[in-house]
């Protein structure tokens, strides 16, 4: 049986830490959040390592540092309402939980979108609530957002989740360009997103999030 409190704090500590995130809140709820129930059952043991979990063809659980870098950029506030795209099974909504208000995390894929919910609520995560669709779609009915965080790589970020984020909120996304990958935090002014590169990371590109392939003879 694994240790999973020694886990975690071995993950904040060499992860997370030398990786200049700062941020109290942030180091707290991953010090607290089991991300091993997050993860499927066959997998827990790789929770904790420095990398991302895959969870399903073309998805994964952000590897601790990304996501913890990403939170950190974003600086989430307690009276902020946070968009989740791309859920998983959970742990990024769980995190996002104890830094914001209230949580809607969208997954398009309907048994981690069950699975997630069943989790968070088994871990008394009261503020958060997942939401089966399309991820390109976000949430139109609970906008706008404050923040929006996408869980997973992008070519482009579709215009329905930019309406969505209101006047001066941020989103937070891992760009692709082949195998090699920047975060970027926006910033909404004026109904615009201006970008600004934060981190090296990679991860696979999201459903409708690929930009649309140009047609060449």
């Amino acid at each position: 049986m694994s240790d999973y409190a020694a886990l975690r704090t071995t993950m904040v500590d060499t992860q997370v830490r030398p990786s200049d995130v700062t941020r109290y809140p942030i180091i707290a709820a991953m010090l607290a959040v089991p991300r091993e129930v997050y993860v499927p059952q066959d997998r827990r043991d790789a929770a904790y390592v420095g990398d991302n979990v895959d969870l399903a063809p073309a998805r994964v659980l952000l590897e601790a540092r990304t996501l913890a870098k990403l939170l950190d950029g974003l600086d989430v506030q307690p009276d902020e309402l946070v968009l989740d795209i791309g859920c998983g099974l959970g742990y990024s909504t769980a995190l996002l939980a104890r830094l914001a208000e209230a949580v809607v995390a969208v997954e398009e894929d309907e048994g981690f979108a069950a699975e997630a919910q069943r989790t968070l609520s088994a871990q008394g995560v009261d503020n958060a609530a997942v939401i089966a669709g399309p991820l390109a779609a976000g949430s139109s009915r609970h906008a706008p957002f404050d923040v929006v965080v996408i869980q997973g790589g992008v070519e482009v970020v579709p215009q329905a989740v930019i309406d969505q984020i209101r006047e001066g909120g941020r989103i937070g996304a891992i760009f692709m360009q082949g195998a090699l990958g920047v975060a970027r935090i926006g910033y909404k002014a004026g109904g615009t997103i201006t970008w600004r590169d934060m981190f090296n990371a990679a991860a696979p590109v999201l459903p409708g999030f690929a930009a649309a392939k140009g047609f060449t003879l």
